[in-house]
């Protein structure tokens, strides 16, 4: 967390009351959501009501011990984060405190109430190297040199937003701090590398555009059924122990962006540790460097100030538009939005508004659209193009989608990916219910997967749909009168969505090759599945029995394609689809 460096910091207020992490001050000298200094040991707060003299603050600390007559400072600027190299390979709390310097600090993991640091070491040099040259016109937004951040990510250092431009007069290669010069401006203004941004404030883009290329993410039923655009929204909705962490944690790991901002908001503490231990010591599938290097991990667990959890997605989705600018593609994960409504009504509820349906705040609607919409494939102000992609787990209690948060969420998000309890009790993984999910994206990037992948790539997934539909009105019958009831057409298709769900659907995110399966791989093992539905059906027509059809031995194979090396899959493809028509030609 950082404020205006301009500002002075002065006691000008006193508390009046405290309820928990909402403070009343009378006799405060401030505006609406500037941050300040709470009691004697100078609390993190930031004003979110003001009526007459009394101002309303929200502490992002624990208040116990803070009592009435304490002093309150106010410094005059909003909550903002300090952007610039050196936020990728670090872990925050809600507020863009850094986690490892702080337990530095205290020489322990237990933090200290009123401890501070910036967002950024201020004292670490980075190598600069410009991409303009002296007497160059620069505008705002405009790139003027590169720091090598890590060693996946290339830094870009550019105009700040509120900058007028002007002629470069003085710049230079070298080692630099972020708060020195490394360009100077005709204007005397000077070019640093750090810059500071309210977290409640969209950066200034030209132009937000359709988006006409997938976020490929590795999992078969998202890419294949389901896909979400670079610069597209997505909920994951589901019951604890469906799978909506591990689902994100994927996507976090295997997702083609070039950044990933990943915001553990109000949830176990267990599962923000395994993110910790885990990403560090990932390979990035993209490049080999561990997956932290193109990072930026928020922390604010379900033990924490519910204040900062409020705050945790603004500073998540600020430091994912600063790269963004820079023309990176960004995936954001928000895990869980729910808790974060949950910190809005709390708040709400101390300030005494009016609730809304189940006490959230009538604004909860306003404030998920405000979040979701700071997405989109945008073109920036220096011409280059950029996305932000958010993913937003939603834990709806008792897994009922038509509680507030999830309808509203629903309502904003143009993909939906519907975890199932059923599934995950059966071990089915993801657990992602193919008859409630949804993508509204499939028609603009249809003609990316025909150019890239296949041209019958639209044409095949619907075949995939039709037969799962018609597989799931089937087994209504079947839960009444028995597979063996059914007609032997309906029988050989049950058998082939048997084969769709186990060996298409189904992915193991455990095992190192099956955990991540490219759209090629995807679409060959849908390829294999369709053509023994095809030749089953013509051997059907010809008279041979159903259980003669599905106990031939290649048939069993289509299991093992995802587990199989990818540069050995198609190979494999091909003897399967080869043996399947042989064995099943032969039957006739």
């Amino acid at each position: 967390m950082s404020q205006a460096t301009d500002t002075t910091v002065r006691e000008d207020g006193v508390i009046e009351s405290v309820s928990g992490p909402v403070v009343t001050a009378r006799d405060l000298d401030a505006k609406m959501n500037d941050v300040v200094y709470v009691g004697d040991e100078g609390l993190m707060g930031e004003v979110i009501e003001i009526e007459g003299n009394i101002t309303t603050i929200q502490v992002y600390e624990e208040t116990s011990g803070v009592s009435p007559g304490e002093p309150v400072e106010s410094t005059g600027a909003p909550l903002s984060v300090d952007l610039g190299p050196g936020m990728l390979d670090t872990i925050y709390d809600g507020v863009q405190r850094p986690l490892e310097v702080l337990e530095e600090k205290m020489g322990s993991a237990f933090l200290d109430r009123g401890v501070d640091a910036p967002g950024i070491d201020l004292g670490r040099t980075w190598e600069f190297e410009p991409e303009v040259e002296e007497g160059d016109d620069v505008e705002t937004g405009d790139v003027v040199g590169t720091v090598p951040e890590t060693a996946s990510i290339d830094h870009k250092v550019m105009v700040p937003p509120d900058s007028e431009g002007g002629e470069v007069v003085a710049i230079e290669s070298g080692n630099f701090t972020v708060e020195e010069t490394v360009a100077e401006l005709d204007s005397g203004e000077e070019i640093q590398m750090r810059q500071e941004w309210p977290v409640r404030q969209e950066r200034p883009t030209v132009d937000k555009q359709t988006p006409t290329e997938p976020l490929t993410s590795g999992q078969r039923i998202l890419d294949g059924l389901f896909p979400l655009a670079k610069g597209g929204t997505a909920a994951i909705p589901g019951p604890f122990g469906s799978g909506k962490t591990v689902t994100q944690q994927s996507l976090a790991k295997f997702a083609d962006a070039d950044i990933v901002v990943y915001i553990g908001c109000g949830e176990r503490g267990n599962e923000m540790t395994e993110v910790i231990d885990d990403f560090p010591e990932l390979p990035d599938p993209q490049t080999g460097n561990p997956l932290m290097d193109r990072t930026c991990l928020i922390a604010n667990t379900s033990n924490m100030p519910v204040a900062a959890r409020e705050s945790c997605v603004y500073t998540g989705i600020t430091i994912a538009e600063y790269y963004r600018d820079m023309g990176y593609d960004v995936a954001l994960m928000a895990d869980s939005t729910s808790r974060w409504a949950e910190a809005m009504r709390e708040i709400s509820s101390r300030l005494e508004e009016m609730p809304g349906e189940e006490g959230y705040p009538a604004y909860l609607a306003a404030r998920l659209s405000a979040f979701y919409e700071r997405a989109g494939y945008f073109e920036n102000i220096n011409g280059t193009e950029g996305s932000i992609s958010v993913i937003g787990a939603v834990s709806p209690p008792g897994g009922d989608f038509s509680e507030p948060v999830t309808q509203n969420t629903l309502r904003i998000v143009k993909t939906f990916w519907a975890l199932d309890s059923d599934l995950a009790e059966r071990r089915h993984f993801p657990a992602i219910n193919w008859n409630d999910s949804y993508s509204l994206y499939r028609d603009q990037l249809d003609p990316w997967f025909a150019e890239n992948v296949a041209d019958d790539w639209a044409e095949q997934r619907q075949w995939a749909i039709d037969t799962l539909d018609e597989d799931g009105e089937l087994q209504e019958v079947v839960q009444l009168v028995g597979k063996d009831a059914l007609p032997e057409d309906q029988q050989l298709t049950l058998e082939v969505a048997r084969y769709l769900k186990e060996a298409w659907l189904q992915q193991n995110a455990l095992h190192e090759v099956d955990r991540y399966c490219p759209p090629e791989k995807t679409y060959r093992i849908l390829g294999a599945i369709k053509t023994f539905n095809d030749e089953a059906f013509d051997a059907l027509d010809a008279g041979v029995p159903v259980d003669e059809i599905t106990d031939i031995d290649a048939l069993p194979r289509l299991n093992r394609i995802g587990t199989t090396p990818d540069d050995e899959a198609d190979d494999f493809v091909d003897d399967i689809e080869s043996d399947m028509t042989e064995q099943l030609r032969s039957l006739y």
